[in-house]
């Protein structure tokens, strides 16, 4: 798995985009939902199919794996070896 040396801020993302996130547990998929003057809003997905809303600076630096945007997070594993798994049905 290589990544690309491009690097790609969290405010120049789109309202809507989509990126993968690390949660407690595992790593999630969330949305950009709204970028504000002083933060960035974040709408996660839960496996229950509930959301929850974190919260950024803009200045936080994404890696960017392939065309897939991911927040990077202090962890021994990959967004691909501990993606969680989501009910079917949504």
């Amino acid at each position: 798995m290589e990544t690309s040396e491009t690097q790609l801020t969290l405010d120049k993302l789109a309202v809507g985009s989509r990126l993968i996130v690390r949660s407690k547990t595992d790593w999630r998929f969330a949305a950009v939902s709204r970028i504000s003057e002083e933060r960035v809003t974040l709408t996660v997905c839960s496996p229950s199919g509930r959301t929850y809303r974190l919260w950024r600076n803009h200045n936080v630096e994404l890696t960017i794996e392939g065309s897939i945007p991911v927040l990077p997070y202090e962890t021994d594993d990959t967004w691909r070896d501990n993606f969680c798994g989501y009910d079917p049905r949504w």
